[in-house]
């Protein structure tokens, strides 16, 4: 696989966190359901490119197969429940790295996210989804 430029990589990481960060913090006037996802959908995509960052030589399938997986589990950590656990869901670092509640259409939104970022690194790394299947392949 080609790997990414290291500015690529950190670019593309960066500008998600942002794009999340404006869409939740950001009083835009936009509908409380497009808030919620459009928030949800940037902080899964921020694990697909950190994982294709590390991952750099695994085929595209398997990063978006693993970055999906640590996005459902931590989706499912929500369901665990303890006193520092739910205090810290309770601050902003909390809110946004963690979450508060468990849904499983957040896990939905997660996966969305995911395949499209996989779909656009293969474009960005191959010119092309077909190129980027053949090239996982190999």
């Amino acid at each position: 696989m080609t790997p990414r430029p290291i500015l690529h990589s950190v670019s593309l990481i960066v500008g998600t966190i942002a794009a999340g960060l404006a869409v939740r913090l950001v009083p835009l006037g936009l509908p409380t359901f497009v808030v919620k996802y459009a928030g949800s959908m940037p902080w899964a995509l921020m694990i697909y490119w950190i994982a294709s960052t590390v991952l750099v030589r695994s085929p595209i399938v398997n990063v978006a197969l693993i970055a999906g997986a640590l996005a459902t589990a931590v989706e499912c950590f929500k369901l665990y429940h303890s006193p520092g656990m739910d205090a810290f869901r309770l601050t902003l670092p909390g809110i946004l790295l963690l979450g508060r509640y468990f849904s499983v259409w957040d896990i939905v939104a997660y996966w969305i996210a995911i395949c499209a970022g996989a779909i656009l690194d293969s474009r960005l790394r191959y010119g092309g989804v077909a190129g980027g299947a053949a090239a996982s392949a190999q």
